[in-house]
């Protein structure tokens, strides 16, 4: 690269990070940006987007070799000309230090996060003290916008230790907040609500299914609800409106933020206009054909995103492409392929797809409260997560919707996994295992019962959702042969699985 290119580049990165530094000084900054995002500034993020891939060709090692390896050509503002990087092509073929900038770890002030691990073997990811100031200011932006409030207890129910959304998440909600990290115990959580009383308003952070532990130990205690106003804050997994409307029987308000180990945290978060839109597409087939395509029939998580901070694109495989806009993460992200599936649609695309005035007023009013303009993604979570059955995908969130949607009996559940298991025929037939709570106990009759309403409600769903599904049904009546076992907390399949951060939705099969 010739000497005139490069400083041009490097002065003009360097006014970018200036202005960049400027907006994320403080959260009202960020909440005053999100509120007034422009289509002319994703054309701004989609620069910045190349520029950082260009001084990741010039400054990081492995970045350069791994263009070389593609015999890349360098190309004025085209985005689209630098490969895509993943896990399996560049992170795991390339030494740490290499694919930072320079070739070398920032030591001071760096921490490392381990990935959960469940998409195999854990990860670690070294982020630099600047790029966590960044990340704690956006989060804390995003809470700010979302749970507007002068006195806010966050009460932090992520893990702690290695994994990042724990100890980052109680660094930034310290800074609009008062927090406590208790990680995942519900005792503590519950010893905390009446030690400090209801003169605050709450927001428990935690993955989705512990929110729903949650209410249900207070439940079975009596806990005082009215009295309190308390917010959930979740992340790390999908979650289905079944669940959401579930857990805001109780809860005041319950968003959902879209993250990753390998990228940052903050990626996405849900707002009151998203979680508006997704609980219209259930039942607005022109909508849902408008945004995500007339086969289309899944319920995607939909999320509002900063391209100024994550310049997000999708590939002809729908799969979502991720670049950080900033060179203050040592670990630079150059359009990196997650493997999430999703699409992604500006705020006033949105919009014009709702042709219905009344129902556009309604969106209208949903976005009032927060009033972000920024860009939606539509996100169906990982490709690989999925048993197909006769010629039909079944999703995680799609059994989790048949268990929770109108079911008296969801408080008794503490999980659930799936598996394809072989039978004595040979036949394949999908398994739903359901775990029951600690302390439950049923006598056969009920767990015959609480399997049956289980039963009922995935197949019901999964014929509503699922074209392919409907079809094999009306062909086949024996594809409806979905078994469902109950199992005492802790046995099973899920044996050991308290220890785990995460839940794991699909298991190995076994012949029977």
């Amino acid at each position: 690269m010739s000497f005139v290119r490069q400083w041009t580049l490097r002065i003009t990165s360097f006014a970018l990070t200036w202005l960049y530094t400027l907006y994320r000084a403080h959260p009202a900054v960020w909440r005053l940006m999100a509120r007034n995002y422009r289509p002319f500034m994703g054309r701004f993020a989609r620069l910045h987007a190349w520029m950082t891939c260009q001084f990741a060709a010039i400054d990081v090692p492995a970045y350069a070799d791994f263009l070389r390896r593609h015999h890349w050509r360098f190309r004025w503002f085209d985005l689209s000309s630098y490969p895509l990087t993943d896990k399996q092509s560049y992170v795991k073929a390339y030494p740490e230090e290499q694919r930072c900038w320079g070739g070398e770890i920032e030591v001071a002030g760096s921490v490392v996060d381990e990935s959960s691990g469940s998409s195999g073997q854990p990860f670690n990811w070294i982020r630099g003290r600047r790029e966590l100031r960044s990340v704690h200011k956006n989060l804390a932006g995003y809470a700010t916008l979302v749970f507007p409030s002068r006195r806010r207890f966050v009460i932090n129910a992520y893990s702690m230790g290695a994994w990042a959304t724990g100890t980052n998440t109680g660094i930034a909600m310290s800074k609009i907040a008062m927090v406590k990290n208790t990680g995942p115990d519900l005792r503590k959580i519950a010893d905390t609500l009446r030690y400090f009383g209801p003169g605050f308003e709450y927001i428990v952070t935690a993955y989705p299914p512990f929110l729903k532990h949650l209410r249900d130990l207070l439940d079975a205690e009596d806990f005082p609800w009215a009295d309190y106003r308390i917010n959930g804050l979740v992340g790390g997994e999908g979650m289905t409106e079944a669940l959401r409307d579930y857990l805001e029987e109780r809860f005041v308000k319950v968003r959902s933020g879209y993250g990753a180990s390998d990228l940052t945290i903050g990626v996405a978060g849900e707002t009151d206009f998203s979680v508006w839109v997704r609980r219209r597409l259930r039942t607005d087939a022109a909508l849902r054909a408008a945004l995500l395509g007339k086969d289309e029939h899944r319920l995607p998580m939909i999320f509002q995103y900063n391209p100024l901070e994550t310049y997000l694109e999708t590939t002809a495989d729908n799969e979502v492409v991720c670049t950080i806009n900033s060179t203050a993460v040592l670990n630079p992200k150059i359009r990196y392929n997650i493997g999430d599936e999703g699409r992604i649609h500006s705020f006033p695309d949105v919009l014009a797809a709702i042709e219905d005035p009344a129902v556009r007023a309604q969106a209208e009013a949903a976005w009032a409260v927060d009033r972000m303009r920024l860009p939606l993604l539509f996100l169906f979570g990982r490709k690989d997560s999925t048993i197909s059955y006769m010629g039909a995908n079944i999703y995680p969130q799609d059994v989790e919707y048949g268990l929770y949607q109108d079911n008296p009996l969801a408080h008794l559940l503490q999980g659930f996994c799936l598996e394809l298991r072989e039978r004595a025929d040979l036949e394949s037939r999908p398994v739903v295992n359901l775990q029951l709570r600690d302390g439950v106990t049923l006598d056969p009759a009920d767990r015959a019962e609480l399997a049956r309403r289980c039963r009922e409600g995935v197949l019901s769903h999964l014929a509503a959702v699922s074209r392919d599904f409907a079809e094999s049904l009306a062909e086949d009546p024996s594809a409806g042969e979905l078994a469902v076992e109950v199992h005492d907390f802790d046995t099973g399949p899920f044996a050991g699985s308290q220890s785990k951060i995460k839940n794991v939705y699909l298991v190995t099969g076994a012949t029977r």
